[in-house]
């Protein structure tokens, strides 16, 4: 069987509205609980009031500005390599491995990691191309062949067949024995 690899794709990131939902509805939820708190049985404000309160607007600004600062550019298939390209960094000349945390079918958390082994986490929405969503998943989940560079390594490289266990077909080999 011959393996093919996925045909190109680039495919635009933008700010990720499932993962700003999401971090909109754990602040709400942290808010919520620190009202239930403070107006559930304490009548007078004291500095745990005003902590708990500050906590909740610190994490709410925290978490704005983190979302905030997430990737925006492409992420490149080249049909060999995987390239990050953004506005700060425009060559997109790192090749990046690729990997698939979390799978929500119209949305993807994915890991990309350098040879220096520095990450980039970024979330991956349909909504962002729908017309190139399949092409993106077939790239991201295809089988890929090494590179003609990575390939020229002076380690040996084996296509291991599973394992297949034979009753009494071969005789035990004989490690006594030495061979001259």
């Amino acid at each position: 069987m011959t393996s093919h690899n996925a045909p190109p794709v680039i495919y635009p990131l933008e700010r990720s509205r499932f993962l700003g939902i999401v971090i909109l509805g754990i602040w709400l939820s942290g808010l919520l609980l620190t009202a239930f708190w403070c107006f559930s049985g304490i009548h007078s404000l004291d500095w745990r009031v005003g902590l708990a309160v500050a906590s909740v607007l610190g994490a709410g600004v925290a978490a704005r500005i983190g979302w905030q600062s997430s990737p925006i550019g492409q992420l490149a298939w080249s049909g060999e390599t995987w390239r990050w390209e953004s506005p700060g960094y425009q060559a997109g000349v790192a090749e990046y491995e690729l990997s698939v945390v979390i799978d929500f079918q119209h949305v993807l958390l994915l890991r990309l990691e350098n040879q220096t082994h520095k990450r980039l986490w970024m979330w991956v929405a349909r909504s962002a191309m729908p017309e190139r969503w399949l092409d993106l998943r077939r790239a991201v989940y295809s089988p890929h062949k090494l590179s003609p560079a990575s390939s020229q390594h002076d380690y040996l490289q084996f296509d291991l067949a599973p394992a297949v266990a034979v009753s009494g077909a071969m005789r035990p080999a004989d490690t006594t024995q030495k061979h001259p």
